[in-house]
């Protein structure tokens, strides 16, 4: 398929219950991180901050009555104004008298001091929070008492007030009485009724009497009153609660929310990480078919199963190649950590293992990778017997796996057929019987008549030995510098990141293009900026396969 056509859209990845658990338990960096984030705080209040002292004092009003032994009318609770009585506790007299007990400033008092006024009832509760425990109930204490005497003094000084209008009533009524007796004739005979003035008068003088002796009750009532406001039902003592009285339970929730916290950016960054998560995604960036999954290998996997994926890959690769048998395969990813150089090493194995005889080509970097696959699959499949056709064979008419007759497909035939490259005498068939002996096949010193297809780069210098052969199978795998590639054959190119190097871009302009995507690792970006250049390049691109993703 032509990577020119057009990139199908991106469709929306639908989150699932299974991401629910699944992202978190990928991205355990993330929670790991932000649960040790919010532990640390814990412990960090806990040690640095140093502990609140919380003491409690409970004070319980009552109505000031002249009868303590009659209820007033509505209710004693309904005596009592407790928003009111909340002020006073709070006010300057109580936090000033409080602030010189304790010997500290009135702000700071006023900060450490609350007043807590249930609903429906008549008590208060004075807490004063302190930096000791002593301090702590020695505040509690002292504000209650503070409030006590501030308001039975104000009490005593209301009383005071009545008690002298009270004088000044009965005072102002006895002048009146005197002045009514004075005017009372001096002899008031007892035989027949007096005279309607002089009744009049003593009428207005038993009056007056009256009077004075309800003044003289009212007053005597509210002298004796009890003036107390409230008495202390609960005072301040140790032990006190502390602020790191629950230094578990904080660590605990600490790290219970840590965890919640820990999963929301965990989803948080998953949702903001742009990355491929699966095949679908990726064809629909790609706009090429997925030829298969191959999974990672190396320490987060196993080089046996990535071996195995590669081989059911190589079956859609070799029924392309029966189609472009002259066409390179340039294997291209945007990095170099995405599993590519073991993608390509374990398909020219596959492609080896079918029958064919395989010229890879590698930059310097990679070329240790691709030795060691090609032992590996070396000693899991040693070389079988191998027909070498009459003629030699001659660089005329090349053929797919460069045999010159068609007949020697998948048999072996290209790899003495290239001019100049004699098989050593001996070679062909591992020596002794030891099965996990490697065959190394140095060629004779020679280079292709046609011109190579990339320019090596400054340091890639060919061997002068020729390429190296590892007899795979019923095929071969000549390893190539990057650079130094046949015009036939079977031709796979492992090409360096396509972030930072043009060559395999290049090579693709003249072939056709394996893109290598890994899972949970090639961002979307990279991989559209990557099928960007190759379209315009106006290469083609025959599929790509998806790899494991992240390892451990």
């Amino acid at each position: 398929m032509d990577v020119t056509d057009a990139v199908a859209g991106g469709r929306q990845r639908v989150v699932g219950f299974a991401d629910v658990v699944r992202i978190p338990v990928r991205r355990w960096r993330t929670v790991a991180a932000t649960v040790a984030a919010v532990v640390l705080t814990a412990v960090g209040y806990l040690l640095f901050f140093p502990a609140t002292y919380r003491a409690t004092t409970v004070v319980v009003l009552r109505p000031v009555v002249t009868d303590p032994f009659t209820l007033p009318a509505g209710g004693a609770d309904r005596a009592i104004n407790m928003t009111a009585e909340n002020g006073i506790a709070l006010g300057n007299e109580v936090v000033d008298a409080t602030a010189q007990t304790l010997g500290r400033d009135a702000d700071d008092v006023r900060d450490a001091l609350s007043v807590e006024v249930p609903t429906g009832g008549q008590v208060l509760r004075f807490e004063y929070a302190g930096d000791t425990e002593p301090q702590a109930i020695t505040g509690a204490n002292a504000a209650a008492q503070t409030y006590l005497k501030v308001r039975e003094a104000i009490y005593q000084q209301q009383r005071a007030a009545l008690v002298l209008s009270y004088d000044s009533t009965i005072k102002q009524v006895t002048s009146q009485r005197k002045a009514a007796q004075k005017e009372l004739p001096d002899e008031i005979t007892s035989t027949g009724p007096a005279s309607p003035r002089v009744q009049a008068m003593l009428d207005q003088v038993s009056k007056l009497n009256d009077q004075l002796a309800q003044l003289a009750n009212a007053r005597a009532k509210v002298s004796s009153a009890d003036l107390s406001p409230g008495a202390i039902t609960a005072a301040a003592r140790a032990p006190v609660p502390s602020s790191h009285d629950s230094a578990a339970l904080y660590l605990l929730g600490a790290l219970l929310g840590g965890v919640l916290l820990g999963m929301v950016a965990a989803h948080a960054r998953e949702a903001l990480d742009r990355r491929v998560r699966s095949v679908e995604q990726a064809a629909d960036l790609v706009g090429v078919p997925a030829l298969g999954v191959v999974r990672a290998g190396g320490h987060g996997g196993s080089d046996a199963a990535a071996a195995a994926d590669a081989r059911y890959v190589s079956l859609a690769v070799l029924k392309w190649l029966g189609r472009h048998p002259d066409l390179p395969l340039v294997v291209l990813s945007g990095r170099d950590d995405e599993g590519r150089t073991a993608v390509t090493g374990n398909l020219a194995v596959a492609l080896a293992e079918a029958g064919q005889d395989v010229h890879l080509a590698a930059p310097a970097e990679s070329a240790a990778e691709l030795k060691q696959i090609l032992y590996a699959a070396q000693r899991r499949t040693p070389p079988r017997p191998r027909l070498l056709p009459a003629d030699g064979g001659g660089p005329g008419a090349p053929r797919l796996n460069g045999a010159s007759r068609p007949g020697l497909l998948g048999q072996g035939g290209a790899l003495p057929m290239r001019p100049g490259f004699a098989r050593p005498a001996g070679a062909g068939l591992p020596s002794g019987k030891d099965p996990d002996a490697t065959m190394v096949m140095e060629a004779a010193v020679s280079r292709p008549s046609a011109a190579p297809m990339l320019a090596p780069r400054p340091g890639e210098e060919a061997d002068e030995r020729g390429p190296l052969a590892v007899l795979i199978g019923g095929g071969a795998v000549r390893l190539h510098p990057l650079g130094e590639l046949p015009d036939h054959g079977v031709v796979v190119v492992d090409a360096p990141p396509s972030d930072t190097d043009e060559r395999g871009v290049r090579a693709a302009q003249s072939g056709v293009a394996l893109f290598v995507v890994a899972r949970d690792r090639t961002r979307n970006a990279e991989l559209t900026r990557l099928v960007d250049r190759l379209r315009s390049a106006g290469a083609q691109a025959v599929g790509f396969v998806l790899t494991g993703g992240r390892r451990g």
